[in-house]
């Protein structure tokens, strides 16, 4: 389970991260990730699930999985880092190893493009 102290909650940061971070996208999801001005206690990841996933069981259901998923991978992202996880609908049948993949892909994605956005 993703630690609260990682848990993105303010509606602010969400909004930021998905404006001006560096977006990467697969088949089931998208990923904005943006290196914070201000220091925090670490990673912070925010997930979106919208109605298009399906109904509240399928949304928390991808949800559950989404945040496990990113526990494991949070060394991924940086300590001054925050994270936007955003679900598309056909993440409602992928199965755990199909989102595990995408969010790899999608995370080594944005990591490149961000880094190319600061030696810019």
């Amino acid at each position: 389970m993703l630690p609260a102290e990682h848990r993105m909650r303010e509606s602010v940061r969400f909004e930021r991260t998905v404006r001006s971070g560096a977006r990467a996208g697969r088949n089931t999801l998208v990923v904005h990730l943006m290196t914070r001005t201000d220091p925090g206690p670490g990673p912070a990841v925010g997930f979106v699930v919208s109605k298009a996933v399906g109904n509240a069981v399928v949304r928390n259901r991808v949800k559950r999985r989404l945040r496990a998923l990113m526990a494991g991978r949070l060394d991924a992202v940086g300590p001054e880092q925050d994270l936007v996880v955003r679900a598309l609908a056909p993440a409602a049948a992928a199965g755990y190893a199909d989102l595990g993949r995408d969010l790899d892909g999608a995370l080594r994605t944005a990591r490149k493009r961000l880094a190319e956005r600061s030696a810019a």
